[in-house]
């Protein structure tokens, strides 16, 4: 009888939806003949006696989620976020840069560095990538520090605010839809699918209007019901990011489709699940089956051979940044990414 951890905090326990979706994985879990023990913060010495962990918290390199993924991970065993996942989807450029690496269908994007912001520039890159613009803060989360700007003057005042954060910032074209796609992979595989209704109040799946905050529906949909190239997309980004649990944003436009995201940790307390009874019997199968517990021993193993994880990307002089402006070959970067694999 193999052991589970599902790693919470007071924040996953914060709604009705959450709790339900935790005790629901642990009773999925028992029913399949393991035991299961919820891991709070202050149990982490618990971790090295698990089985697996199935981490249902806010992820963050600079947060206990991390600690713990990193603790497992340094023992061998299987963890969903691992830390490569998590310290890839934390940082927007990362992100991107992973999924540039597989020439994965995206919004044009570039990455503006703090020295670089003027009205010229600004004004190069609505006509480089159109109008308007949406700028991302490269830590955000729950659509937070993300805005959309359709003149000079307002990607300077949000460029600012965002750089008193960031050195870099991300600068995309916008891409209109009234929905998501949101495609859930796991070990390389669909876990389900569903549509994310953006309010109509806004662009985005959720965020502060009037002082309220407004959120997207979700629409459950059949795998076959789902255009096939979505799913094949969604698996394709999972893929550029690991092995891990993801839900990856895609958006349609004019017949074409672009990932807007890829996450680590998604929802899955949102009735994403209402066409896929066996969401959580998948997670738990590939955590506690050979494909996880080869994916993390390969990981522990990384981790032990070289200092530091850059999610399989490492660090050098040269840059291997999308920026507006030509790069000087050997100039020093706050992001220098090698795609050379390990």
């Amino acid at each position: 009888m193999s052991k589970l951890g599902i790693f919470v905090n007071r924040q996953t326990l914060s709604s009705s939806e959450q709790i339900s979706a935790v005790i629901k994985c642990r009773d999925v879990a028992e029913g399949m003949g393991h035991t299961v023990e919820f891991i709070f913060p202050v149990d982490m010495k618990k971790i090295p006696r698990l089985d697996a962990l199935f981490i249902r918290a806010n992820t963050d390199p600079m947060n206990s989620t991390y600690v713990a993924a990193r603790m497992a991970q340094m023992y061998g065993i299987p963890v969903i976020d691992d830390p490569e996942s998590i310290k890839i989807c934390a940082d927007k450029i990362n992100m991107y840069m992973h999924l540039m690496k597989k020439k994965i269908s995206m919004p044009q994007t570039r990455f503006l560095r703090k020295k670089e912001l003027d009205e010229a520039q600004a004004a190069a890159l609505f006509l480089e990538l159109g109008s308007p613009l949406v700028l991302k803060e490269p830590s955000t989360s729950f659509s937070a520090r993300v805005e959309k700007v359709e003149s000079v003057e307002d990607l300077l005042k949000v460029a600012r605010r965002f750089f008193k954060l960031s050195d870099w910032i991300v600068v995309q074209e916008y891409i209109e839809s009234r929905f998501d796609w949101r495609v859930g992979v796991v070990g390389g595989q669909l876990l389900y699918a569903c549509r994310y209704i953006i309010p109509s109040e806004t662009f985005k799946i959720q965020a502060s209007v009037n002082g309220h905050v407004v959120y997207c529906d979700v629409e459950s949909v059949p795998a076959d019901q789902v255009p096939p190239e979505v799913i094949s997309l969604g698996l394709e980004a999972g893929n550029a990011i690991g092995k891990g649990l993801y839900g990856v944003d895609i958006k349609e436009s004019n017949g074409k489709l672009y990932v807007i995201e890829v996450n680590d940790n998604p929802s899955l307390e949102g009735g994403e699940d209402a066409h896929y009874p066996d969401m959580f019997g998948k997670i738990i199968s590939y955590l506690m089956t050979g494909d996880a517990r080869g994916y993390a021993e390969s990981l522990s193993q990384k981790a032990l051979d070289y200092d530091g994880l850059e999610g399989g990307l490492s660090l050098r002089s040269d840059s291997a940044l999308c920026s507006p402006s030509a790069l000087t070959e050997n100039e020093s970067y706050s992001y220098k990414i090698d795609f050379s694999e390990r």
